[in-house]
């Protein structure tokens, strides 16, 4: 039966059922979400997608080139960007796994990388497949670890042009250390804003992650141009100190080592566990929500399946069914899925995610998108919200507009929005109050 359970399982940990979904969530929701932890296949509409690698070799060679890089861009990486969210959204929306997908876009804006740097605009959508999707379930050092070394990211914060001032590259050349991709690891990935360290810290994970790059075409490289690369005449010498330990291995591992250590922080755990807890719980999750995650995040080592599980086990959202108010990309995934629409093609699904503003990997910054009600709750957004809303209305397929809402939301359907809805003049107005009620708005 459809139960308030089987509401907050679909909705908050998932992206909204789809007619019937509430029926079948209804025997188990606990049981429904703890079955999809661990799945990692890859949704069918991803499947034969360009892979990051030649997308970001074409790139490089177009900047080289005297063709002009903005056609490049206009004919070739921003269709790209446009047929890979738009695979992306329909995947979410045809999910029989949903909350595996929402914890792929979780992760996907911690580590955001944006399309907002030309460079990488063709290559965001292998980003997340190839580096945050396998490694949802794993520990987080090691989605850490892939983050970090991708060539996406290595190049959406200029970590490929960061060589160690001591280094034999930086002797030879005018070049020097950047520090855009390690103050990031430390403020937005792991410890957070406030956590301890230091700009010498930033600088002592700059120089353990310089030599970190990509391999660019025509350069005699060995291996595959849009390929990791590690550069050792471009790593800082000699002994670094970060957070008070040193590090001498020198090499590649070197900059690993710092990363596991940095995801083993006691620090780190508080703050993916406050990040987890915003998104899925709470926009002010308590302190014992925070504490009681970190704590299985430190004692698991960062194992992201024990933390999910931890998530879905967690008393604070079965409490209250409505505490989350829906983001853009929220709102319009759980509409589709509402209307049981799979089937859009990329044009229709970017029109709304661009009106609503939260375009995904077009992050203004990356710090991602926000997860606070505040954020997304303006007046001219919910008029926005509620013009594009009425749009998506007129396409319901649904016989009665009563008992689809019961489908719906019929859990936490109040007596006034029954009462409004059965006094519709039109399928399409019916569905459209559906929609701009603050049970469906909210999560």
């Amino acid at each position: 039966m459809a139960t308030e359970q089987a509401y907050i399982a679909a909705t908050r940990f998932g992206y909204g059922p789809r007619p019937g979904d509430l029926e079948t969530i209804g025997r188990d929701p606990v049981g429904w979400l703890r079955a999809q932890v661990g799945d990692l296949s890859v949704p069918s509409e991803l499947r034969g997608l360009d892979g990051s690698a030649p997308l970001l070799a074409e790139t490089i060679r177009q900047q080289s080139s005297a063709q002009g890089f903005g056609a490049y861009l206009k004919d070739v990486a921003r269709p790209i960007l446009t047929h890979e969210v738009g695979r992306r959204t329909v995947a979410a929306v045809a999910s029989d796994v949903p909350f595996r997908e929402r914890l792929v876009h979780f992760w996907s804006n911690h580590f955001t990388v944006s399309a907002k740097r030309p460079q990488i605009v063709a290559a965001v959508g292998a980003f997340e497949r190839e580096a945050i999707r396998p490694n949802i379930f794993g520990t987080f050092a090691d989605l850490l670890v892939a983050v970090s070394q991708h060539p996406v990211m290595l190049m959406y914060l200029d970590n490929q042009f960061s060589f160690g001032p001591n280094s034999v590259a930086s002797q030879q050349r005018d070049i020097g250390l950047n520090e855009n991709l390690a103050r990031e690891i430390l403020e937005l990935h792991t410890l957070g804003v406030g956590s301890g360290y230091t700009q010498d810290d930033v600088i002592a994970l700059a120089k353990l992650i310089t030599g970190w790059g990509v391999i660019r075409p025509g350069n005699n490289q060995d291996g595959t141009p849009g390929k990791f690369l590690f550069r050792s005449v471009g790593h800082e010498p000699g002994a670094k100190i970060l957070l008070g330990k040193t590090y001498r291995r020198g090499g590649v591992r070197e900059g690993e080592d710092a990363l596991r250590d940095l995801a083993a922080h006691p620090a780190t755990a508080r703050f993916v566990a406050t990040k987890l807890a915003r998104h899925f719980l709470a926009d002010e999750p308590t302190a014992g929500t925070i504490a009681r995650l970190a704590r299985v995040y430190s004692d698991t080592g960062g194992d992201l399946r024990a933390l999910s599980l931890a998530l879905i086990d967690s008393p604070e959202p079965w409490d209250d069914p409505l505490s989350k108010f829906k983001t853009p990309n929220d709102l319009i995934i759980s509409s589709l899925r509402a209307l049981n629409i799979s089937t859009l093609p990329d044009k229709a699904v970017i029109g709304a995610l661009g009106l609503l503003n939260q375009f995904p990997f077009t992050a203004p910054s990356p710090g991602g998108w926000s997860d606070r009600t505040a954020d997304w709750l303006g007046p001219e957004a919910l008029m926005t919200r509620i013009e594009w809303l009425r749009a998506v209305s007129n396409r319901a397929p649904m016989p009665n507009p009563v008992d689809w809402a019961e489908a719906i939301i019929g859990p936490v359907l109040s007596d006034d929005t029954r009462i409004t809805v059965a006094q519709a003049q039109s399928r399409s107005e019916a569905v459209a109050l559906v929609f701009a009620s603050p049970e469906f708005q909210r999560k």
